[in-house]
């Protein structure tokens, strides 16, 4: 997530780190603080790669310098794009990532892929809490917060597939709670948070 952050705003034009981390913090958000711990030892790995590379910003002052992309960083860039792993797909923070810089694809089919790719995966059923391996809907929970969890992830969900139906061009099935709060067929998919994987 964090690698393809930085080939991401670095494909948009050079930066400093400084202003780059502030990029990306904006990005993740609370969820996925960036520290100078995890930024710069990951623009160190991606400069060894030859994916970004480093020269003096003389404007800024002494000891100052910009990162760009190299022609193989660019590359990189598109490569995650077009595949991002699973868990960049089914993990809120790290599919935004990827959404955030998707239009760089040149070819909407690509992009398009990604985006079923997603809907898929909020199509199949599921839930923070479970009777077994049945996933439990809000109405069969009494406690009000734990059913307060299911009903917020609800609206999420449905929202972000009606979303990206649109973005597809496609139109919602008669079944799906996009258009209904109270069929009993389609139970609605939240996005319970899998712990991070290490930043890559």
């Amino acid at each position: 997530m964090l690698e393809l952050a930085i080939l991401g705003y670095l494909a948009e034009g050079p930066l400093p780190g400084h202003e780059l981390r502030r990029r990306i913090s904006q990005l993740t958000g609370y969820t996925r603080p960036v520290s100078d711990g995890s930024l710069y030892p990951a623009i160190k790995r991606l400069t060894r790669a030859g994916l970004i590379e480093r020269r003096a910003d003389p404007a800024a002052g002494a000891a100052r310098y910009v990162l760009s992309p190299t022609a193989a960083g660019r590359a990189e860039m598109l490569q995650r794009l077009r595949k991002p792993a699973d868990h960049e797909i089914t993990d809120f923070t790290r599919f935004y990532v990827v959404l955030a810089f998707l239009s760089h694809l040149p070819d909407v089919a690509e992009q398009h892929a990604v985006l079923r790719r997603r809907l898929e995966f909020l199509e199949e059923p599921a839930s923070f809490f479970y009777d077994n391996e049945r996933p439990l809907r809000a109405e069969e929970i009494a406690d009000p917060y734990r059913r307060g969890m299911l009903l917020t992830a609800r609206a999420t969900s449905r929202a972000e597939r009606t979303w990206l139906r649109e973005a597809l061009g496609e139109k919602a099935p008669a079944f799906d709670t996009a258009c209904t709060d109270s069929d009993p067929h389609v139970d609605p998919h939240v996005d319970p948070h899998a712990p991070a994987a290490p930043a890559s």
